[in-house]
């Protein structure tokens, strides 16, 4: 699944620009926010209210299955800072072996297609 621009209403403070642009990028919602508002107060100010309007405005709010996507998505990190977000290395292996054991049934499933006579009988019939 690609990551699309959504508003997160439900970790937003406002209407969940930033949060949604958090979600998009990757980043913690207190990073986005903490930059929105310096860049707001270094002499931009006119220019973020006038982003963030048009952002709340173009920009749908984020379907409910939208963050478990993202946390799939993510699950697969290790934490290599205090300030990110991610699994301990432990449980990280534990996901990658549920994983794995998932994608080698998958496998195991198309190798018995492939080795099958209807395999054999499809492609025949794909070549006529």
């Amino acid at each position: 699944m690609s990551k699309e621009l959504y508003r997160d209403t439900i970790n937003g403070k406002l209407s969940g620009v930033c949060a949604g642009l958090a979600n998009y990028v990757g980043a913690e919602v207190w990073l986005v926010r903490i930059l929105v508002i310096s860049a707001a107060l270094l002499g931009g100010s006119f220019l973020v209210v006038l982003a963030y309007i048009a952002l709340t405005l173009m920009l749908e709010k984020q379907p409910a299955n939208y963050v478990e996507s993202l946390k799939v998505q993510q699950e697969h990190t290790l934490k290599s800072k205090p300030w990110q977000a991610g699994q301990s290395p432990e449980q990280l292996l534990e996901t990658l072996d549920k994983d794995f054991a998932h994608l080698e049934g998958k496998l195991r499933n198309i190798e018995a297609y492939v080795t099958s006579d209807t395999f054999k009988v499809n492609r025949e019939f794909s070549k006529l």
